[in-house]
């Protein structure tokens, strides 16, 4: 598998980086992990706006989806080739709507359904093109899903948003890669249910058994060396930053 950043900016876009999009890859197969703000325009620096297999919402926090909305223009407005086949679309109920919503003014309530074939996620394991994810339920003010996606004996495990949950210590146990939010700062923020910090993202990776941590969603008013000093605290393995443009060979 292949994963590269494309946002990893948390809460909206910094100078740097949009928001939350990573894209995974294997056997010609792409899947998109989160669509934030300006995630789409990263996007096409990596493949084309046609080029995507699936995409899969952790949630419908707007740092996280409300690009489908610019996305939708691409596919149902196309001209050259004709209006794009429904693409498949895993995300938390009501995204349908929710981004019918957030688009305001869909030619009709079933527009969206025309170019994306939304299915609903809720905890299980299924399969996505070559993938077998597995999502679990974690803790946030709106329905959020981690999700793990294994292939070729590896695995990569990507946190969404949450606070500190052991559901996510059991999908992440013994993962390969584990992409975990760190956007708290630990002794600053302390919300339950809301995010994690540097610390808790360590301690996370630590009681899963993951062999290398990579912190993301970290907010522009987050010192991101802080939260990377304080998961070192916490995680003896490698640790780093997520950043635009990197990939990495799972």
């Amino acid at each position: 598998m292949k994963l590269t950043v494309v946002g990893c900016s948390g809460s909206f876009p910094s100078a740097e980086s949009a928001c939350s999009s990573y894209l995974v890859e294997a056997d010609g197969f792409r899947l998109l992990l989160d669509m934030g703000n300006g995630a789409l325009g990263e996007l096409q620096r990596h493949c084309g706006l046609y080029d995507l297999d699936a995409i899969f919402l952790s949630h419908l926090h707007a740092d996280h989806c409300i690009d489908m909305c610019a996305y939708f223009v691409a596919r149902y407005y196309r001209h050259d080739g004709g209006r794009c086949a429904p693409i498949p679309v895993y995300g938390p109920e009501g995204t349908e709507q929710r981004l019918t919503t957030a688009y305001a003014d869909t030619p009709s309530a079933s527009s969206m359904s025309e170019v994306f074939d939304f299915h609903t996620v809720k905890p299980s394991t299924f399969d996505i093109g070559p993938f077998t994810v597995h999502t679990e339920k974690v803790r946030h003010p709106v329905e959020a899903y981690a999700i793990r996606i294994e292939h070729g004996g590896r695995s990569l495990t990507y946190s969404g948003d949450t606070g500190v949950t052991g559901a996510l210590d059991e999908l992440a146990r013994d993962t390969d890669l584990f992409l975990c939010e760190a956007a708290f700062t630990h002794g600053k923020e302390s919300i339950p249910d809301l995010h994690l910090n540097g610390r808790e993202a360590g301690e996370t990776a630590t009681r899963a058994g993951a062999r290398r941590l990579v912190l993301t969603h970290i907010p522009p008013w987050t010192d991101p060396q802080v939260n990377l000093a304080d998961a070192r605290e916490t995680f003896t393995g490698p640790v780093e930053l997520a950043a635009p443009r990197l990939s990495y060979e799972i």
